[in-house]
């Protein structure tokens, strides 16, 4: 059974989000890094460190620090699903209207705050960034439509 109510679908957004976060961690990883060679990202710890009083004194409390606020973030993008939803939206509709919505935003936030330079990105550069969190978002809502909200 399912619940309507806007806390359980952010919740169950919450979840999802972070679901979808690790399958593009994964993709990362074992697909896109290696094919295009690029280093780990540590702009989300740099967006952490710019909205909490935390500074990493290891390369390894660093790293941590990286996945938590990645996660974290992910379980964001999961709220907008859950709100999507709340708005009658699923599958993909729900997906491309989130994207539409939150990765601009992301781009926007972390630019303001000097985590990211999209006017300086290559097309391939801008490319990775696009696919990599489309399939986020992609996974978020599989995980949330399939599995935390089935109709």
């Amino acid at each position: 059974m399912t619940s309507s109510d806007l806390p359980s679908l952010l919740g169950r957004g919450i979840l999802a989000g972070v679901a979808g976060t690790v399958v593009m961690t994964a993709f990362q990883k074992l697909v896109e890094m290696p094919l295009t060679g690029r280093s780990d990202s540590y702009a989300p710890a740099e967006l952490a460190e710019r909205f909490l009083p935390v500074r990493p004194s290891t390369r390894e409390v660093r790293a941590a620090l990286n996945y938590a606020a990645h996660l974290s973030l992910g379980g964001l993008w999961g709220t907008a699903y859950g709100v999507a939803a709340r708005c009658g939206l699923r599958g993909q509709r729900a997906v491309n209207a989130v994207f539409a919505v939150v990765y601009p935003a992301d781009v926007a936030m972390s630019t303001a705050l000097g985590v990211y330079s999209p006017s300086i990105w290559t097309v391939g550069e801008w490319a990775v960034d696009v696919v990599d969190k489309y399939l986020q978002a992609q996974a978020t809502g599989l995980v949330f439509d399939r599995f935390l909200d089935p109709a």
